[in-house]
């Protein structure tokens, strides 16, 4: 297949998007991804791309277009900005490509996070020449927006709804990576239950068979990935305000909007027990895994983000890691159903922390271990979801139709 990926995010930002086509190409496909120009999560275009350098990348096997864009920077106003610029940049790339290479494109595929309008560029692509759609669905729009305090009854809200609403049901086909997701698509926006199928995320094979840590004196707990507000890290912190006393450190590994903050709050409440290593990049993150002794999920109390299953989860059980959470809906089924971990209600840090006891008491933590990593071979393995993404793929070519 010749495949036309639109997504704003791609390497070097954290996404595995980047892998996914990747591993498309080893594959035997041949894939051109229209992207933004790098500055998530801190908001500042990385170093070396600044003034549209690398506009046309090959990397890997895969075509990359960078298209300009305003940056996330920080403050609502730069991130409506940010969403908003990067689809109309793509879509005027898109518009300029020589009508033979364009209906050349056998599928557009849309690796959908957050802001939804970056599926814009290809549905105008999809309508204008026809060619079938897909959407992989990680970030569920407009329910998303409450998260960020966004009320349902908000102009804002029901202007996004209506978005959110015209480009879902424009897909022929959308993969969802929770089983919540479907429903509420169904629901929502009265799309057919048969065009909507579950599609779990996958971790990255470096994560794959890591070598587990030596017995150390106490008891190491890993937090890694995006600090962000919705992540509620503090939550942790509140735990490990707790538990200061008892041999355990918490250790958090990863960059966001609020990283400071978390920073100041540990320094607040004086918290000894408690390593920020800051943003790494993926290659020295099995490092860190393989010394943990478990690792740690936490999100908002949100209707919205319940619905959710960070793919932070895929990357701890692959690693054969239990998992200890205060995080309610789909991630608390998941851990429950894998019996690797304990997990608590979102956002409460002393439930948290009797997981946190109730893990270090455990005899156990090396059957937590295994059970992760058989949840992960069974249900989230990226062999199994590359199988049945190109099949989910095929299908859409096969069967697609413009939905108005």
């Amino acid at each position: 297949m010749k495949i036309l990926v639109i997504c704003q995010y791609y390497y070097p930002e954290p996404f595995r998007v980047s892998d996914l086509c990747e591993e498309l190409v080893r594959r035997g496909h041949t894939v051109h991804v229209v992207t933004g120009e790098p500055n998530y999560p801190e908001g500042k275009i990385y170093p070396g791309y600044e003034r549209h350098q690398h506009a046309e990348e090959e990397l890997r096997g895969v075509r990359v277009h960078r298209c300009p864009l305003i940056p996330r920077k920080t403050g609502a106003f730069f991130r409506l900005l940010n969403y908003f610029s990067y689809p109309l940049s793509a879509k005027r790339y898109l518009s300029g490509l020589p009508r033979e290479e364009a209906e050349s494109y056998d599928l557009v595929f849309v690796n959908q996070l957050s802001p939804v309008m970056m599926a814009k560029p290809a549905v105008y692509f999809h309508r204008r020449y026809g060619t079938p759609l897909a959407l992989y669905c990680l970030d569920l729009w407009p329910v998303s927006l409450t998260a960020g305090g966004v009320g349902e009854n908000s102009p804002l809200y029901r202007f996004f709804r209506l978005v959110s609403r015209k480009l879902y049901r424009a897909a022929d086909r959308i993969m969802v990576t929770s089983r919540l997701f479907r429903s509420y698509l169904h629901e929502e926006f009265d799309i057919p239950l048969e065009r909507i199928s579950y599609l779990p995320q996958y971790a990255e094979v470096l994560f794959d068979n890591l070598e587990q840590k030596t017995e150390n004196e106490g008891t190491k707990l890993l937090f890694a990935g995006n600090i962000g507000a919705a992540q509620s890290v503090e939550t942790i912190l509140r735990a490990a305000a707790i538990l200061r006393s008892e041999p355990i450190e918490f250790q958090i590994a990863g960059g966001g909007t609020e990283l400071e903050n978390l920073k100041g709050l540990a320094e607040q409440l004086g918290l000894k027990n408690v390593v920020f290593f800051g943003r790494r990049p993926l290659e020295e993150m099995p490092g860190l895994y393989a010394q943990a002794d478990a690792m740690l999920v936490t999100l908002r109390s949100d209707k919205a983000l319940s619905l959710t299953l960070p793919g932070k989860v895929q990357s701890y059980m692959a690693a054969g890691k239990p998992v200890i959470g205060a995080i309610d809906g789909e991630t608390q089924e998941v851990i429950r159903a894998a019996r690797c971990g304990f997990c608590a209600r979102a956002e409460d840090a002393q439930a948290l922390a009797d997981c946190i006891r109730r893990f270090v008491d455990s005899n156990e933590k090396v059957e937590m271990g295994r059970r992760a990593r058989e949840y992960y071979e069974a249900h989230f393995e990226k062999a199994l979801f590359m199988d049945r993404l190109e099949e989910e793929m095929k299908e859409t070519i096969r069967s697609s139709s413009v939905i108005l």
